[in-house]
């Protein structure tokens, strides 16, 4: 019996977990022989089937998300036109919530699993061709042949522990830039907007099998590791022996993980302070900076105690801290994520992400929705479209300054000259994307010289006591010396001030060296007289003597 798995990822770095986690469970002598066909969001479409073709499948099988769900279904569909007698499957986070109409709707779909299924789909698979015995089958849901719906509730893997590891499977990418390591499920917290919010109990692996994995992921030479762990600082004792952990593996691996800002014990931050810099890379799940909005999503942890949490990580230069806000959740306006945005940048956030609010099926606040005032796509990836609070054209104005925040103050180019902007006004966010906006630009991929010319342009006019360091900024990211930013910079022949500091490298003779100044400093840069536009290898700055 032929089973594939049409595997489509968001990017090439990406790649299927469900996938492995199914696969390492089965038996071998099951009689199934599995294959796979692998792609991202850009793949062609017929590009996919053809390959599919292939395999002649018996089952087609697939995890659908919501940004790969719209090209799954292309492509699934075509598949069964061209195998109709083959069974499709269909599991993932698409199918937390009721089924019913959208089995419906697409028929050429026979099921959808709900839930944990590591375990039940191989015990699916051994009496697929019975679809009279399909309703022992926790989690799954489906129509019968007479159109009978049949709800089977959701699974839930009561042993975690017990599972063979993904990386046991042959499925499993070790070629890819990171690796995913599930060390928790379930999660403590209620969020309304988020599929764990409802994932109870919590179950969690035993810190030596976590080491065990982590050593064989260092033996297969892996740099990057996601924790997948809502919950990783929701026990201090844990989040402490976690943190031991990692420090064994510093300057090998660097991980990734979610902290919840407000449950930074005294222990964990002191430990956090101790961690081998470029071990751990933070993503703080703020949502936002609201006491209101987060207690209507019932989120857990006291909004003043998240600030100073999320104000101490970003104060550590041992590590890089993210935080995330999400435009469209109850009670949140687009003043008022302006205004957090300008707080996270003061506290000097490695990123800010602004999101769109997405209702996913199985959520508290999709369920409620109506009665909250929030109107949402009913097709992938179901975003807000509109809520009391934020129009259609203000949710459109914050998806674009979402771009502005990822094509600025999230590039480490532009980002101090950035911050210093946003600090020193607090209309700068909005009329800088006024200024954007009209140019259409913000949804092409920029290169690092439009961004600065962009910003060069906009400060001349309306911030220009920031020209100089935007024009700093540029040169030290090797840009062109024959464009705008650039102009004022002069050669230098003289021997250097006695009185330099140098805020970068160290100058030596073999160096060619320019200058710029402004109002109040002289700025010296020293370059590779061998490269003739590169980044300098030593910049230094006086101050300007004052003319009497």
């Amino acid at each position: 019996m032929q089973l594939l798995w049409i595997d489509i990822n968001s990017s090439y770095s990406h790649s299927s977990f469900a996938l492995p986690a199914i696969e390492a469970q089965k038996e071998d002598n099951d009689g199934v022989v599995w294959n796979t066909v692998s792609a991202t969001l850009h793949t062609d479409i017929a590009t996919i089937v053809e390959e599919a073709t292939r395999y002649c499948p018996d089952i087609i099988t697939a995890t659908a998300w919501l940004f790969n769900h719209n090209h799954l279904l292309e492509v699934i569909s075509r598949l069964k036109s061209l195998f109709p007698k083959a069974i499709v499957l269909l599991g993932g986070p698409e199918f937390l919530g009721d089924n019913r109409d959208y089995l419906i709707h697409h028929s050429y779909i026979d099921a959808v699993f709900r839930g944990e299924g590591e375990l039940e789909f191989h015990r699916w698979l051994k009496i697929v061709h019975s679809p009279n015995e399909w309703k022992q089958i926790k989690g799954l849901c489906y129509l019968t042949s007479e159109g009978v719906y049949h709800d089977n509730g959701i699974c839930k893997i009561e042993n975690f522990t017990a599972l063979t590891p993904p990386e046991n499977s042959s499925f499993f990418h070790w070629d890819k830039p990171f690796i995913q390591l599930e060390t928790t499920r379930g999660c403590f917290n209620t969020c309304a907007f988020c599929v764990s919010g409802n994932d109870k109990p919590l179950r969690s692996l035993p810190i030596e099998t976590i080491r065990k994995r982590l050593d064989k992921a260092c033996e297969k030479g892996i740099r990057n590791v996601r924790l997948l762990d809502r919950t990783f600082n929701g026990n201090e004792a844990r989040a402490l022996q976690l943190l031991q952990l990692f420090e064994k593996y510093a300057g090998k691996i660097c991980f990734h993980l979610e902290i919840h800002p407000a449950l930074l014990t005294d222990k964990i931050k002191n430990l956090l302070k101790q961690i081998s810099p470029g071990t751990l890379h933070l993503e703080a799940g703020i949502q936002s900076l609201r006491e209101e909005v987060l207690n209507v999503c019932q989120r857990k942890g006291d909004l003043k105690k998240a600030l100073e949490g999320l104000k101490f990580l970003c104060s550590l230069s041992n590590m890089e801290t993210h935080a995330d806000l999400i435009a469209g959740l109850p009670l949140y306006s687009l003043p008022q994520i302006y205004e957090d945005i300008t707080v996270l940048s003061s506290f000097g956030a490695g990123e800010i992400q602004l999101e769109s609010l997405k209702l996913l099926p199985g959520t508290e606040m999709r369920k409620k929705a109506s009665e909250q005032g929030i109107i949402f796509s009913p097709l992938p990836p179901y975003e807000v479209l509109q809520t009391k609070w934020m129009s259609v054209t203000a949710l459109k104005e914050s998806e674009m300054l979402s771009r502005l925040l990822d094509h600025f103050y999230n590039n480490k180019t532009w980002q101090p000259v950035i911050r210093k902007l946003i600090g020193s006004d607090n209309r700068f966010l909005k009329r800088f994307l006024d200024f954007l906006t009209p140019l259409d630009i913000l949804y092409q991929p920029l290169s690092q010289e439009k961004r600065g010319m962009l910003l060069y342009e906009f400060c001349a006019t309306d911030y220009p006591q920031f020209i100089t360091e935007i024009s700093i900024a540029w040169l030290n990211a090797g840009l062109s010396h024959k464009k705008a930013p650039a102009l004022n910079l002069k050669p230098y022949t003289k021997p250097l001030p006695e009185n330099i500091t140098a805020i970068k490298g160290l100058a030596t003779d073999s160096m060619r060296f320019y200058f710029l100044s402004d109002n109040f400093h002289n700025y010296f840069f020293g370059f590779d007289r061998s490269i003739k536009h590169s980044e300098p290898l030593f910049i230094g700055i006086t101050p300007k003597e004052k003319k009497e």
